[in-house]
């Protein structure tokens, strides 16, 4: 993304001191914000600062902030993933595991601020763009980057009511410390007002030019707003049915995609923006103007036997379903599985599948140094991985993260259709994905509750990694039944959302219940 080569901070961020009389003076050889707006190139630089909070870097060259934030925040409540040893080692990691945390945690404490930035940086560019001449940003560029802007500041908002029950609706710049004091909105509301910005982005193009490739697209706007319309179906029983069918409709419209048949490719760097991705956060090992996104996300997902800090693992349960139709194809089971999970299997031990070069018994003796028969079964994710040996020893990475999929798009649509009575037309885009990725056979049963059963199944074994297992939980209703199956306790109903950060509250007297 040729985009992002600017250096994120560019002067749009926000003076909210600005009342000091050595801020209101502009120097004449300095750019502000009142005279930075003077073409698209500077529009596309500011753009730049609203992708920016993707990547969850709180400070510049922190390229462990991504997975130390988004992760612990988004997966540790999960059934599908376990702490790994050094995990343990940061408390405030550990009060989102078991529940304990309270609204001075960290992490969830970041994730809040930061895409908070990133909608401070969408609304600077609404504000300022709208008042541009035509003689610096013509109609057709003006029309597609307020498209972008919105459709940013409603995802933005999206994945902090996912978060939080309650939200600040933040759809002005702010320009001044008076500004900040404003009360979380009804969630209905919030919806509303996210389905306004998302259905704007779908006036986006379908397609970005190679040197814009990561930027968003009518695509994704659309399969955002068929997501929300499917989450607030859940949430608004009585309006549960107009609601599904928006979704269905919203679906239908993320057109030009397909699913990718080199499952475990789409994750380990070698087949990035593949035909099946439709938003995924872009990160490079160039440094050339000012570049600075790779990621050290091998390092917090790799085990130690992988040269990995053991921050994350699969857990029992993920396990578990994963083998939970046996060994059907071909001898093996579900390919999803051996491309998102080292394990120990015949399928790694001289089978079909290496461990970058090696079988699972000859990497774990050389690196842990044991004896074969002390070698033991811990299973590590291999999603999200780097390709090869060469790129696992290297500190940074460039493997990119899918934020949506188009398998994404089809489960999600089966899903709203089985809702809606509409079974028949869920099956085969159910199927779809089980052949494309898994090379299973067609699914078992047609009542709509055996749909339903397959749908979270698939869901389940579908995206681990990707963080959509708590949402999707907690929309079918299951949370505190998953939990206590995996044995995770502390839970209850009062931690379906985070508390709205102390942080917040402090700077915010109205955010305060």
């Amino acid at each position: 993304m040729k985009a992002l080569k600017y250096i994120a901070g560019i002067v749009l961020a926000l003076s909210l001191t600005a009342c000091d009389d050595y801020l209101t003076q502009t120097s004449p050889d300095k750019l502000t914000s009142d005279s930075y707006w003077r073409n698209k190139a500077d529009v596309e630089a500011a753009m730049a600062s609203a992708y920016s909070a993707l990547y969850f870097a709180e400070y510049s060259g922190d390229r462990w902030d991504f997975s130390e934030v988004k992760w612990p925040v988004e997966s540790f409540r999960q059934d599908d993933v376990e702490m790994g040893a050094d995990a343990r080692n940061y408390p405030n990691w550990v009060q989102l595991y078991d529940f304990s945390y309270n609204n001075g945690n960290s992490q969830f404490s970041i994730f809040w601020k930061l895409y908070y930035r990133g909608i401070s940086f969408c609304n600077q560019i609404i504000d300022k763009v709208g008042n541009m001449s035509d003689k610096q940003l013509n109609d057709t560029d003006r029309k597609q980057l307020l498209a972008e802007a919105h459709f940013l500041r409603g995802f933005y908002h999206m994945q902090i009511l996912l978060n939080w029950e309650k939200i600040i609706i933040r759809d002005k710049y702010i320009t001044s410390t008076s500004q900040l004091s404003k009360a979380p909105s009804e969630r209905v509301d919030a919806w509303d007002f996210i389905i306004a910005e998302l259905k704007a982005g779908t006036e986006l193009n379908s397609t970005r030019v190679n040197e814009q490739v990561g930027r968003a697209t009518s695509g994704a706007a659309y399969a955002y707003l068929g997501y929300a319309y499917l989450t607030m179906a859940a949430e608004q029983a009585d309006k549960k049915t107009e609601y599904l069918n928006e979704a269905v409709k919203a679906f239908d419209n993320v057109k030009g995609y397909s699913l990718e048949s080199d499952f475990a490719s789409m994750f380990n760097g070698s087949n990035k923006n593949c035909k099946e991705s439709i938003f995924e956060i872009q990160f490079t090992l160039s440094t050339a103007n000012g570049a600075n996104y790779s990621t050290q996300m091998h390092r917090w997902i790799g085990t130690t036997e992988l040269l990995g800090w053991d921050e994350i693992a699969p857990s029992k349960t993920l396990m578990n379903e994963f083998k939970k139709e046996g060994k059907l194809n071909d001898g093996w089971y579900d390919a999803r599985l051996y491309a998102s999970v080292f394990f120990r299997d015949p399928y790694f031990n001289d089978g079909t599948g290496k461990m970058y070069g090696y079988d699972w018994d000859t990497w774990m003796t050389d690196e842990l140094g044991k004896k074969e028969e002390e070698i033991y079964d811990r299973p590590s994710f291999r999603k999200f991985m780097p390709a090869t040996l060469e790129a696992l020893y290297k500190t940074n990475t460039d493997v990119n993260f899918t934020m949506m999929r188009y398998a994404n798009v089809l489960l999600m649509k089966a899903e709203a259709l089985n809702n809606l009575g509409k079974t028949e037309q869920a099956i085969p885009l159910i199927n779809e994905v089980r052949k494309v990725h898994g090379n299973m056979p067609p699914m078992q049963g047609t009542s709509q509750a055996a749909v339903q059963a397959q749908i979270e199944h698939e869901r389940m074994i579908e995206f681990p990694l990707e963080n959509f297992r708590w949402y999707d939980l907690r929309r079918w209703g299951k949370t505190a039944e998953a939990l206590k199956a995996a044995g995770r306790t502390g839970f209850d109903n009062s931690r379906l959302f985070y508390p709205i950060p102390l942080t917040e509250e402090n700077s915010n007297p109205l955010a305060k219940k």
